[in-house]
């Protein structure tokens, strides 16, 4: 197979005759690009080709099963992808439009080995891109993803005969029955359902109807245009909207989910935002009271609370902090046997028995439900108050270029290694710590940490820093950090600070 063009020019001859594909978009965990500048759906039958290529050469079985999200091009990058599966002799199981949790669900409901999800994700209309994944529930993570680009760039995608098409119904109603089961509310309870006409409007107001729950609308009607806002609830014009619904309707709280639905964000009644990881830290309370002495996992950006909280503690919670990104907290969580992992970004990876690992912003839904039920005279902002506060930065960015950035950041955690090695302070306390799985995450004897990492998908490196005792500690421990990292003269300014 000839390798693909690495530029893309529409409206050319070649551009609807041979792949074109940007090397870019193949990221460490999934494959995003702008179409059609940046991928032609020759290039995308190439990618189908060099991923059903890549199942042959690991012995996997040749079926997959295949999803798209709710955009209007979706679709025809969909036809395109499953074309090149085909050529590489695989069967197609097309699920039809779906989330991407149910597209994982699709694995297990159908057995089928492998899975493709043609989605964006949260990316605005104009993106286009592939989750895929072999060994459910995980998906391509780096070497995967590494291998997979190798395959597709240098031409080595190998047709085969047996592949085949088939469109199977019904998957939709069966992920439903799956997250609900015979689950109903023995408290009143009334949710904005914030989907901003993405693909969730297809199945979110109804799974709350399931579980006997009054739902306050927000933006249910499918409409691939996004005429109100690009739904990610990681955006504070979604978040901002939710907390309106919430103040204006007097629901108990609200929940929102992205493009793909593998992410939710939370919104108390009080019209307060909780972030990700802190609501993860309110599930895993109430997990470790279900399943005493249970390990949680969080990323590296998410709050020290999972290892330091007395109520987790009491049941014998463990915390085991690893690498951002979903590809690497699905791998964690399986292979350590963790009940539950918590990402700050909006992922939550919920285990067996609760869930199958992957991320489902739906299956985080219910499961927040059947927490209120069980705590059927607490509020949500009763229990945000619940938790020891802590003082955080938002996610700060500073610019580093993507050909620079590793090699920075390998020497900035090695100075970070050294200051701590030679019991040196950090805002004026000891270093307990170093964690380097994804960066550095330094942190102190009181608990309160600093990291710094490198961003997966622009050229920043990533800065959080959070106390457990005072703002002017959070605001000293960031200028320690920053103090570091300026010794490094190719970092540029931050995108922003405190």
């Amino acid at each position: 197979m000839k390798a693909p063009a690495q530029t893309v020019t529409p409206n050319t001859w070649e551009f609807l005759r041979d792949a074109m594909i940007t090397p870019t978009g193949f990221r460490e965990y999934d494959a995003r690009w702008k179409y059609p500048e940046e991928i032609n759906l020759p290039g995308m039958t190439a990618l189908g080709l060099g991923l059903g290529t890549q199942m042959i050469s690991r012995g996997i079985d040749p079926v997959i099963a295949v999803g798209n999200d709710y955009r209007d091009y979706s679709l025809t990058i969909k036809n395109a992808l499953m074309l090149g599966l085909m050529q590489a002799g695989i069967k197609v199981l097309d699920i039809g439009p779906a989330l991407s949790p149910m597209a994982y669900f699709a694995q297990f409901h159908l057995d089928a080995p492998a899975v493709a999800m043609v989605t964006a994700s949260h990316n605005p209309n104009g993106w286009t891109g592939v989750k895929m994944g072999f060994e459910r529930p995980l998906t391509h993570g780096p070497d995967e993803m590494s291998e997979l680009k190798s395959i597709v760039l240098e031409g080595r995608g190998r047709p085969r005969p047996g592949g085949g098409y088939e469109f199977v119904e019904g998957v939709r109603e069966a992920y439903l029955d799956d997250l609900v089961g015979d689950f109903k509310m023995t408290r009143p309870l009334k949710v904005v359902c914030a989907t901003g006409n993405g693909t969730a409007s297809a199945f979110a107001p109804e799974l709350f109807a399931r579980m006997g729950v009054e739902v306050v609308p927000s933006h249910n009607e499918l409409d691939y245009t996004f005429p109100h806002y690009n739904p990610n609830p990681e955006a504070m014009e979604m978040l901002h909207d939710m907390a309106d619904a919430v103040r204006a309707s007097g629901a108990d709280f609200a929940l929102g989910f992205d493009g793909d639905g593998d992410r939710c964000g939370v919104v108390d009644n009080e019209g307060e935002e909780i972030f990700a990881d802190k609501m993860g830290v309110i599930m895993a309370r109430d997990f470790a009271w279900l399943y005493p002495g249970s390990t949680f996992v969080a990323d590296v950006k998410s709050t020290g609370l999972f290892a330091s909280d007395p109520e987790l503690q009491a049941h014998g919670a463990k915390a085991d902090y690893w690498k951002t990104g979903h590809s690497h907290m699905k791998r964690r969580v399986k292979e350590i046997g963790a009940l539950a992992g918590f990402e700050k970004s909006g992922h939550y990876f919920l285990a067996e028995p609760v869930g199958r690992g992957y991320d489902c912003g739906l299956r985080v839904a219910v499961e927040i439900c059947k927490l209120m039920d069980r705590n059927p005279t607490k509020s949500m902002a009763d229990l945000r108050r619940a938790l020891p506060m802590t003082w955080a930065t938002p996610t700060m960015s500073p610019y580093c270029a993507d050909l620079e950035k590793y090699e920075v950041l390998d020497r900035l955690v090695a100075k970070l290694v050294a200051q701590h090695e030679a019991g040196m302070p950090l805002a004026g306390r000891k270093i307990a710590q170093v964690v380097t799985v994804n960066g550095a995450r330094v942190i102190l004897d009181n608990g309160s940490w600093g990291l710094v990492r490198a961003s997966s998908n622009t050229p920043n490196l990533v800065v959080v820093c959070e106390s457990s005792e005072s703002e002017a500690e959070m605001r000293a421990i960031f200028a320690d950090i920053d103090a570091v990292i300026r010794t490094e003269p190719s970092v540029g300014e931050y995108d922003q600070t405190i």
